[in-house]
C-alpha cells in the first residue's frame, strides 16, 4: 500500500521562499542546496518545476494519474494556482519528490512555489514545519528587468514568460501569495526580507540570509 504523504512528511523542517516570479527563488534554492544554511543541509522542492516536468513527461505513475496530468496542464497553461480542494494532489507531488530524492532526516526542505495562498498554507501545517520565510522583495519593474536579462539563469526554455503572463502572475502574487507574510508572522514564524535589485545574484541573496544571525 502506498504510504500517506502527509504522515511521512510531518517531521520535516522547511524554509519557504516567497517572492514574485523572476525574483530569484529557484537560483537561491540552488545555492541553498550547494551551501546549506546556518549549518543545515538543504534540498530545494521547486513546485513549479515539478509541475512542468509532470506535464512534459505526460506519463502517469504510482502517485500521479492521467486526470492529475490534465488538471496540471490546464493550470500551467493558464498560469493558475492549485486551490485548497486540490491540496491532496500537491501533497502527492511533494511526497513523490521526497521519495525520489531521499533526503536525510535532518535536511531542511526549501519550499519554492508551495504554499502559494492561504488555503495551501493552512493545509501545509499538518504536512511540514516551516521555520523561516525568506521574502524576496522585488518590484514589478525589477521583475521585468531580471526576467528580460535572465539574471538568475533559470528562464531558458520557459514558455510562460510572455509580458501578459508575467503581469497575470504578479497580480496573483499580490492578491493571493503576499498575504502569506502576515499569515506566517502572526504564527511567530521568522520573516527574513531580502531586497532584490535588477542584478542581485543568488549568491548575494544567500549571503544576506546566512549572515542574518538566525541560527538554529
Amino acid at each position: 500500500m502506498m504510504e500517506n504523504p502527509v504522515a511521512t512528511t510531518t517531521t520535516r523542517k522547511a524554509i519557504l521562499l516567497l517572492g514574485p516570479t523572476g525574483s530569484g527563488k529557484t537560483p537561491l534554492g540552488q545555492v541553498l542546496e550547494e551551501r546549506g544554511l546556518w549549518g543545515h543541509t538543504c534540498l530545494q522542492f521547486d513546485f513549479g518545476a515539478n509541475l512542468r516536468e509532470i506535464v512534459a513527461r505526460n506519463q502517469p505513475d504510482e502517485l500521479i494519474t492521467v486526470e492529475d496530468i490534465s488538471l496540471l496542464r490546464r493550470l500551467v497553461q493558464g498560469g493558475l494556482l492549485l486551490e485548497g480542494a486540490h491540496f491532496p494532489l500537491a501533497a502527492r507531488i511533494l511526497w513523490r519528490f521526497l521519495a525520489r530524492q531521499s533526503p536525510g532526516p535532518t535536511t531542511w526542505i526549501v519550499l519554492n512555489g508551495l504554499p502559494r495562498h492561504l488555503g495551501q498554507a493552512e493545509a501545509m501545517e499538518g504536512v511540514i514545519e516551516i521555520r523561516t520565510v525568506v521574502h524576496l522583495a522585488c518590484s514589478a519593474q525589477v521583475v521585468a528587468e531580471r526576467i528580460g536579462g535572465n539574471v538568475g539563469g533559470d528562464r531558458d526554455r520557459r514558455g510562460d514568460d510572455a509580458p501578459e503572463a508575467i503581469r497575470r502572475k504578479l497580480d496573483i502574487f499580490a492578491e493571493r501569495t503576499a498575504p502569506l507574510l502576515h499569515y506566517y508572522r502572526s504564527r511567530q514564524v521568522r520573516i527574513e526580507t531580502v531586497e532584490v535589485g535588477p542584478r542581485t545574484t543568488a549568491g548575494e541573496m544567500w549571503r544576506t540570509v546566512e549572515s542574518s544571525g538566525l541560527h538554529e
